[in-house]
């Protein structure tokens, strides 16, 4: 089971890399040795173009094969593919760890200088940091997502 969690600040290179954190590094690795799978392959995408976000290939391909359920004519399916199609690509990382952000994913997203990387259980999430402390400030938890958390237990 894989188990991103925390947050790690990192900088984008000039050419575009980011280095992972040693301790995301570590949990793919272990993740992917598990899986059977070798531990190079991740699909970078995004969502919206305000953040990328890093997944495994094995995980990513489990929602491929949870969206090929779908009809190719629901429209949610087509608009997801679009977009994650759009801003994703397969990356794997240099000899020193080093991912490059493609050039459409990396403008939209200024993910450029420092950069918040955050575990998000089954993906990382890559954010401008000054982007996300905004985002944070202007969207904090509210008591409706308080409430939903409760009813889940948590």
């Amino acid at each position: 089971m894989l188990r991103l969690r925390g947050n790690s600040p990192a900088t984008v290179d000039e050419k575009g890399r980011l280095k992972l954190p040693s301790s995301f590094k570590a949990e793919l690795e272990t993740f992917a040795t598990g899986e059977g799978q070798g531990a190079s392959a991740h699909y970078l995408t995004s969502m919206d173009g305000r953040s990328a976000r890093l997944y495994p290939l094995p995980v990513w391909e489990a929602i491929e094969a949870r969206l090929a359920t779908l009809p190719s004519t629901n429209p949610a399916k087509r608009k997801f593919l679009e977009v994650t199609a759009y801003y994703g690509s397969v990356v794997e990382p240099d000899a020193q760890g080093r991912f490059v952000i493609p050039p459409t994913l990396r403008e939209a997203a200024q993910l450029v200088g420092e950069v918040a990387v955050l575990g998000q259980m089954d993906h990382i999430a890559l954010w401008n940091k000054a982007s996300f402390e905004r985002r944070l400030a202007a969207e904090p938890l509210s008591q409706d997502d308080l409430s939903q958390l409760a009813d889940l237990g948590i």
